[in-house]
C-alpha cells in the first residue's frame, strides 16, 4: 500500500481539546474535514448513555473525560470513555455528599469542564470538592473550599505553569485561588467583595506579562498568577451569575457583564488599578450573552445571546456587521473549526455558519435531547453531550 507524506501526515495528527473551549480556552481548533451535517441517523459514528451532569467533554489521546452525578447528585463522578467506540474505560467515584441541595434547573451536580494534562486530570465541582486524578483512576490529591456556591458548581478550572486555579464565588464570600497542580496545597488566595457567579476564567499573555482574567460578579480582575496581585480590574454595575468565559485578542479581552441587562465589552489588557475609565474599548448591550461564551475569528467577535440572536462586530470598535436569529434557546459556547462556526442551541439545533461580515448559514442539523454542554473537536469528530448521551459525529 502507497502512503502520500500529506494524507499519512492528515490521518496521525488529531489535535487534543484538553479543556473546557478546547487547546486554547477561546473556542478554536485545528481540525478539518469535520462534519457539516447530521442527525439522529447521519453521520453518527456512536451514541451512549452519560450520566446526569453539564460538563463539556475533555478528549486527549484518545480518551474522552466528562463528569457526572449518580445517587440524585450524591456520589459525584469521573468517567472516560475511548474516543474511537464510546466504551466507558473508567467510571470512578471522587467525592460523597451525605446533603445535596437544591440547584438551577439550568445547572447539574457535575458542570465544570476536567482539564486533562501529562497523566493526570484534574476536576472540579465546585464546594463540593476539586482533585487530581491519574488518568489508570488513581487519585493524587482531593480537597474541598468551604462557600455556598446557592444555585450549584459552574466555572471550570484552569491549568498553568504548575499552578491550577480557581473561580470560587459563591452567594456568603467570593475568591480566586490557585493551587499546587502536584500537591493540591494552596499558593495563594485573593478575596474580592463581589456577589456569586459561575464564570471560567482565562488565563493570557499581555502588555509584556502573563494575566489570569477573572470574571466575578460587579467586575473583571487581573491577576499576577504567580502572587495573586491585583493588576488592574474593570467594573459593570449590577452585572452578577456571570457564566460566559471571556476571549483575547488584538489586545482587547471580551466578556460579558452577567444578569440583569447584560452588556459585551471589550477591554484593552494593558492597564493598571481600576480602568473603567480609562481602558474600555467598547460596549454592545444589544444580544449580549448571560452564559455562552464569545469567539473571535480574525477581526470579528462573534456571539449568541440565550434566546437564539446571533451578532457578529468588528472587534476593534463593536461595530454591528449583523445580527440574525439561530432559533431556540442557547447554552453552549459557539466553536470554531474546519473554517466555520458550530452553534449549539438547548433543543439541539445544530446551525453551522461561514464566519464573515455578511451571515451566511451552511447548515442547521437536529439531535434529539437537551443540550447545555458545549462541544469538544478531535480526531476529525465532534463530540456532543446531551442530558442523557454523549454524541461522537464524524463524516460517514
Amino acid at each position: 500500500m502507497r502512503f502520500f507524506p500529506a494524507l499519512l501526515a492528515a490521518a496521525l495528527f488529531a489535535e487534543d481539546w484538553p479543556e473546557f473551549r478546547g487547546p486554547t480556552g477561546q473556542g478554536h481548533s485545528s481540525e478539518t474535514g469535520l462534519a457539516l451535517e447530521w442527525s439522529e441517523s447521519k453521520n453518527i459514528a456512536w451514541k451512549v448513555a452519560a450520566p446526569a451532569g453539564w460538563s463539556s467533554p475533555s478528549v486527549v489521546g484518545g480518551r474522552i473525560w466528562i463528569t457526572g452525578s449518580a445517587a440524585g447528585g450524591k456520589s459525584l463522578r469521573l468517567l472516560s470513555l475511548d474516543a474511537k467506540t464510546g466504551k466507558t474505560v473508567l467510571d470512578k467515584e471522587l467525592f460523597t455528599i451525605d446533603s445535596v441541595r437544591k440547584i438551577h434547573a439550568k445547572n447539574s451536580y457535575a458542570s465544570p469542564t476536567p482539564i486533562v494534562d501529562n497523566g493526570l486530570v484534574y476536576v472540579h465541582f465546585g464546594s463540593q470538592g476539586t482533585a487530581c486524578v491519574r488518568t489508570d483512576g488513581e487519585i493524587v490529591w482531593k480537597t474541598r473550599f468551604d462557600y455556598d456556591h446557592v444555585h450549584g458548581n459552574g466555572g471550570s478550572p484552569v491549568l498553568s505553569n504548575g499552578l491550577l486555579f480557581l473561580n470560587c464565588d459563591g452567594g456568603d464570600q467570593q475568591f480566586a485561588i490557585a493551587l499546587d497542580a502536584a500537591t493540591g496545597e494552596r499558593k495563594w488566595k485573593s478575596d474580592r467583595k463581589t456577589y456569586m457567579a459561575f464564570a471560567t476564567p482565562l488565563m493570557i499573555s499581555a502588555a509584556g506579562r502573563m494575566q489570569f482574567i477573572s470574571p466575578s460578579a460587579h467586575r473583571t480582575v487581573s491577576y499576577d498568577p504567580s502572587t495573586g496581585k491585583e493588576l488592574w480590574y474593570v467594573t459593570y454595575g449590577e452585572g452578577f451569575s456571570n457564566v460566559p468565559r471571556p476571549v483575547f485578542g488584538h489586545g482587547l479581552v471580551f466578556l460579558s457583564t452577567g444578569f440583569n441587562t447584560p452588556a459585551m465589552i471589550a477591554v484593552r489588557a494593558d492597564g493598571k488599578g481600576d480602568v473603567t475609565g480609562s481602558h474600555v474599548a467598547w460596549q454592545l448591550q444589544r444580544g449580549a450573552p448571560h452564559t455562552p461564551s464569545p469567539v473571535l475569528v480574525g477581526e470579528e467577535l462573534y456571539f449568541v445571546s440565550d434566546r437564539g440572536i446571533a451578532t457578529c462586530v468588528d472587534a476593534a470598535t463593536g461595530k454591528i456587521h449583523w445580527q440574525e436569529r439561530l432559533g431556540g434557546n442557547h447554552s453552549a459556547s459557539p466553536t470554531v473549526a474546519a473554517g466555520r462556526i458550530y452553534f449549539l442551541s438547548e433543543e439541539g439545533e445544530s446551525a453551522v455558519i461561514a464566519p464573515g461580515k455578511e451571515f451566511k448559514k451552511l447548515a442547521a442539523n437536529q439531535l434529539d435531547g437537551r443540550f447545555l454542554a458545549s462541544p469538544a473537536v478531535s480526531g476529525g469528530a465532534i463530540f456532543l453531550r446531551s442530558a442523557t448521551h454523549l454524541y461522537r459525529i464524524e463524516t460517514r
